[in-house]
């Protein structure tokens, strides 16, 4: 998790529109699992706390058990925000989450209902959240503050005493989270915060929630979904983790996606090199971007962008390609104009980690290490990392040092849930054929797990959150589908509607070139790595 870019469901009859909010009442989870539907919780008491941006928004909290397993033992309090309906007619709340693990989603009601038709956002109350460990929730998680403080080794080793540094600083900060947060760890995991979006469902006096959720969202709607059937009313999952993968099947496929896209970013600054000048072929432009990391090895840019910096700097483009203008003029004035400070300033604006993104870190790492089992022998990491940057070396080792700690995580992993469901109303699912966080095949295999799905496609995309960011065919699938619960059908290849993509970013001047504001919004809130 990065600091932002600086510039920035059942059962039953119900219809379109109505839902009876009632408390909620223990239940048994219709999985097997035997997971119970947490009890009551205490009417909420919400109070202003609007923003420039959002005024109406209004801050609540929830008390929720550390261990749903003891519901009367020790509790963590959940930061929840609302922007509620205005409407006469109510179809409940619409939870809402940016993804991570990590991520704050607070400033996601203000966003959504801010985007969504007036007519159709009054219908809803908004509901954001941070979840367990982040933010505004407490106790908030951060093992290691600064863990990330420039500069840090070339990612990529280039001995055996480099990896074996490497490994000792992921080993270090898991032993760090567990020295420190030892007593949390154990329910830092993606079951634990389905049962807490049960418990903000039962303070919301709501039989039922509509779920709307981004990038590792998808996930935690899935299993709430899973868990908790008779609870969902609409579930919308955009850009979508693929459940066969979790977590570190996941990892590797993104390793090739985003190599992908990075050639992706080089093919359109060649396209461009009327304004950038660093080459009309591809390969010369991504050629000129490995002499640059090269070079930052051995004089880091500004005194703070080495390799590692310089990944984490344009990673973001893998995300949004609205970023690429930013990134392309910093790339052309450090290799053309030898400017240091602009890839000091691009690294600020993009990957500058700061204490919310130390929380969402050890969030991520929390989660992810505790909710499937990772390979415990690093022989299995170095052969499958070395054998993924052969083919894609833009980001491989970075992402495996991003996960490593969870090769010696304190706690033992468990089981991943199994997302298949066929007990909920349809869902409405949306992915980019070329998205690099969530490559495409995991929309595909969560479209057939839920059964009466429908998959829209973003065909040819490659932005990793493509709804309420600018593509009027998307979002009409989404304002169809929260206005009365229409999903596509019908459509050919896995697909059951298909949208072409937004036209690329127009190059430099960054700042006038045809902004997408709604674009920038959206993914200054998603973030990054997440």
């Amino acid at each position: 998790m990065t600091k932002r870019a600086g510039i920035l469901v059942a059962a039953g009859a119900t219809v379109a529109g109505l839902v009876t909010a009632a408390p909620s009442t223990a239940s048994t989870a219709p999985d097997g699992t035997g997971a119970a539907a947490p009890r009551a919780a205490a009417p909420l008491k919400w109070t202003g706390c609007g923003t420039k941006s959002y005024p109406a928004l209004q801050c609540s909290t929830v008390r929720a058990p550390l261990d749903h397993d003891n519901p009367s033992g020790r509790q963590v309090t959940l930061a929840l925000s609302r922007i509620p309906h205005t409407a006469k007619t109510s179809q409940g709340p619409l939870l809402v989450n940016p993804g991570g693990p990590g991520g704050s989603g607070l400033s996601m009601a203000g966003f959504v209902a801010s985007s969504l038709p007036g007519k159709l956002a009054a219908q809803y109350d908004v509901i954001g959240f941070d979840p367990r460990g982040v933010g505004k929730s407490t106790p908030a998680l951060d093992c290691v503050p600064k863990y990330f403080e420039p500069v840090r080794p070339d990612s990529v080793p280039d001995s055996y005493e480099a990896e074996k540094t490497a490994r000792n600083r992921a080993a270090s900060f898991a032993a760090a989270c567990g020295e420190k947060h030892g007593d949390l760890l154990p329910y830092m995991d993606t079951v634990s915060a389905a049962k807490d979006l049960d418990v903000i469902r039962g303070a919301l006096r709501a039989e039922q929630i509509n779920y709307f959720g981004y990038s590792y969202g998808t996930y935690l709607g899935a299993v709430y979904a899973k868990l908790f059937p008779e609870r969902v009313r609409r579930l919308v999952l955009d850009s979508v983790v693929d459940p066969d993968g979790v977590w570190y099947e996941d990892n590797l496929g993104q390793d090739h996606a985003f190599d992908a896209r990075h050639k992706a970013f080089a093919a359109w600054v060649a396209k461009n090199d009327a304004t950038y000048a660093l080459g009309k072929d591809p390969s010369a432009v991504e050629a000129a971007w490995y002499r640059m990391r090269d070079a930052v090895k051995k004089h880091p840019a500004g005194g703070k962008v080495g390799p590692s910096e310089l990944e984490d700097t344009f990673m973001p483009g893998g995300y949004y390609n609205g970023y690429w203008p930013l990134l392309a003029e910093a790339f052309a004035a450090y290799v053309n104009d030898k400017d240091q400070e602009a890839l000091a300033t691009a690294y600020e604006d993009f990957a500058a980690v700061d204490s919310s993104g130390d929380n969402g870190y050890s969030v991520y790492a929390a989660v992810q290490c505790r909710d499937a089992g990772w390979p415990r022998t690093w022989s299995t990491w170095r052969n499958d990392t070395w054998q993924a940057h052969r083919k894609a070396p833009f980001m491989s080792w970075n992402n495996t040092w991003y996960n490593a700690p969870c090769a010696t995580w304190p706690v033992e992993p468990l089981e991943p849930v199994r997302v298949t469901n066929a007990a909920i109303p349809p869902a409405l699912i949306l992915q980019a054929t070329d998205d690099a966080a969530t490559p495409y095949e995991g929309g595909v295999t969560m479209s057939r797990r839920l059964k009466g799905s429908g998959l829209v496609v973003e065909q040819g995309g490659g932005n990793h959150g493509i709804t309420l960011s600018g593509n009027d065919c998307l979002d009409d699938h989404l304002v169809d589908y929260l206005t009365d619960g229409t999903v596509p059908t019908g459509g050919g290849n896995g697909a059951d509607a298909v949208c072409d993509a937004l036209p690329e970013p127009k190059p430099a001047p960054a700042t006038k070139a045809g902004v997408n504001m709604k674009g920038r919004t959206l993914h200054g809130l998603l973030g990054f790595r997440g």
